[in-house]
Formats: structure tokens, C-alpha cells, sequence
């Protein structure tokens, strides 16, 4: 069994030594680290060169500034050569466990069909200092494992997954993707299978240079008290995530189900529809956020379009 540990860096210099050393302290050892460094203009190149100089699973390759979602595409199309990919956030620390956890799972699913497997994790400050247990639980309620659920809200974390070898080959493009870790998911979901690992695998670091992060007091106030920003930001997800949804009739028709065809086009096309209609493609396939409060939110504002700036208001 082969496995690729994908890591993307960017002026990472503070972290990704910590990072590094829990990977190479996993109880898992037959695997192979290939850095992307997405342009960084600190030490981040020669804090992994000295990795490299005792370790020989380790790779850099030092590469122009594309972006978080391409650069790890660039990663995935040009070193699928492996039965299992993991990504690796630069500055997540892994437990020792992560890899056997996960590896073990996958060999009670056919892997002969895209899947991709998901764990929990931790949430901390930037001293590895625990503030959330679960954060599946503290910001999504629950995991989300099938289509539906995985079109209009992710809890996939990217440095909490892994993909198997057909799911590596199906990401084709990286345009209209949110995030690799969504996009990944809901063709999972849509082709072969999403799998959830209730089991917390890393620490995921917050602090102040996070690209991406979780749900925060201070995040939550900011857009209470800016309404405009709020709808802004609501809209767009909703709109982004109808994109990221074309995407699999675009590049994956011929292999989606009759069922979930209908599903993915209806969702893409909902803000198209009269009032009536949008109300009833929402009860037909429940399509809701995570949790009921967001639901009710979501369900509002597809079906009255308040503050809706798209081309068919």
C-alpha cells in the first residue's frame, strides 16, 4: 500500500517544523512527503530542506504563487502514483496515530470507486492548546457523508482527509471550486463514497495568519454587526456552491445516477425558478444547512431572494 502525504506551503516558517516532526512521528511509516512551496518569502524552503537533508521520504518542490486550491491540484495530478493520498495543512499537527486510524478504515471499503474518508478533529490556539474536542460537533452538528447534505454545506476538513487513487484521478479542473476539500467531497459523494471517522486525528491551529479557520466569537460579531457583509457572504456561498455543483455535470454526467442528476441540476438551477417552485425543490430533496438555525436561514433567503444580486432576481 502506497501513500502520498500532499503538503502545500506559503511563508509557513512558524509552524511547519512542528507540523513535519508530527508526520514523521507517526506509528505509520511507509509513506512519502512531496512539499509544493507555493512562493513563500521567508525560510520556509530551508526549514524543509533540513528535513530533507535526514530523510529521505521527504520531497520539495519550490514553485511559482497559484493559490491554495491549485497549488494542491498541482500536488494531486502530478504524484498520483499512490493507492492513498492525504492532504497536510502546514500548520495542523497530526497525532501518531492519523495515518494507521485511517489506513485501517479504508480497508473495510471498496476502493475500487472514488472515496474519500474524513476524520474529527481538534480545534486549538496557536500554542497547540485545545479549545474544541470535536469540531464537527462545536461547529457542524454532525459529519456529513451523502450528497445531499455535502451540496450546500462542507465539514470536510482538508488536513483531516484522505482520498484513494480513483478519486485522485477525477479532479480534473480547478476553476468554480471553493475549496479542494468540498470539491472532493461531493464528487465522493456523488461517484462512489464519503466516509466519516468519528475520531479526532489532528490539531487544528488556529491563529492569526490562517488562510481558512474555524467558526470564531470574534468572526461571528464581526458579521452580526455588519448586516451588508452578512447577506454578502451568505449569497455567495450559496451561489459558489451551485457552481462547484455544475462542475459534476459538466465534468462527471455520464457517471452520475439518474437520481442524483435530478438532485444536482435542480439545486444548480433552484434561484431560476419561481417562488412556488424554489419552495418545493427545497421540500423535495430537504435540502437544509447543518444546523436548524442556518436551515432556516438558507430555506429564507432561496425562497424570498431578499438581497439577492444575481442576474435572475
Amino acid at each position: 500500500m502506497s501513500v502520498n502525504i500532499l503538503m502545500s506551503t506559503y511563508n509557513g516558517e512558524k509552524f511547519v517544523a512542528e507540523q513535519i516532526e508530527s508526520i514523521q512521528k507517526q506509528t505509520y511509516t511507509d509513506w512519502n512527503l512531496i512539499i509544493r512551496d507555493d512562493g513563500s518569502k521567508d525560510g520556509t524552503c530551508e526549514i524543509i530542506e533540513n528535513f530533507i537533508n535526514n530523510d529521505s521520504r521527504i520531497k520539495l518542490i519550490r514553485a511559482e504563487n497559484v493559490g491554495v486550491i491549485k497549488s494542491f491540484h498541482e500536488l494531486v495530478i502530478n504524484n498520483n502514483d499512490a493507492d492513498f493520498y492525504f492532504f497536510a495543512d502546514q500548520d495542523d499537527y497530526w497525532l501518531p496515530e492519523k495515518l494507521t486510524i485511517m489506513l485501517e478504515e479504508a480497508k473495510k471499503h471498496d476502493n475500487t470507486i472514488p472515496v474519500m474518508y474524513y476524520t474529527d478533529l481538534k480545534v486549538t490556539d496557536k500554542d497547540l492548546n485545545v479549545t474544541s474536542e470535536s469540531m464537527i460537533r462545536s461547529q457542524s452538528d454532525h459529519a456529513n457523508t451523502s450528497l445531499v447534505q455535502e451540496l450546500t454545506e462542507n465539514t470536510v476538513t482538508g488536513g483531516a482527509s484522505m482520498i484513494n487513487h480513483e478519486l485522485a484521478k477525477l479532479w480534473q479542473t480547478t476553476n468554480d471550486i471553493i475549496m479542494h476539500d468540498w470539491y472532493l467531497a461531493i464528487v465522493a459523494a456523488a461517484l462512489g463514497e464519503l466516509v466519516y471517522i468519528d475520531q479526532p486525528t489532528h490539531l487544528y491551529r488556529q491563529h492569526d495568519s490562517n488562510v481558512l479557520g474555524a467558526r470564531t466569537l470574534a468572526k461571528r460579531i464581526r458579521k452580526w454587526t455588519h448586516p451588508n457583509l452578512w447577506f454578502e457572504k451568505y449569497w455567495w456561498l450559496i451561489t459558489a456552491s451551485q457552481k462547484q455543483a455544475q462542475k459534476l455535470l459538466t465534468e462527471n454526467l455520464s457517471a452520475l445516477s439518474e437520481t442524483d442528476k435530478a438532485l444536482v441540476t435542480d439545486y444548480v438551477n433552484i434561484l431560476n425558478q419561481s417562488k412556488a417552485e424554489r419552495r418545493q425543490i427545497l421540500d423535495r430533496y430537504d435540502l437544509r444547512k447543518n444546523k436548524n438555525y442556518h436551515t432556516s436561514i438558507f430555506r429564507t433567503l432561496i425562497i424570498t431572494k431578499f438581497a439577492y444580486k444575481g442576474k435572475n432576481k
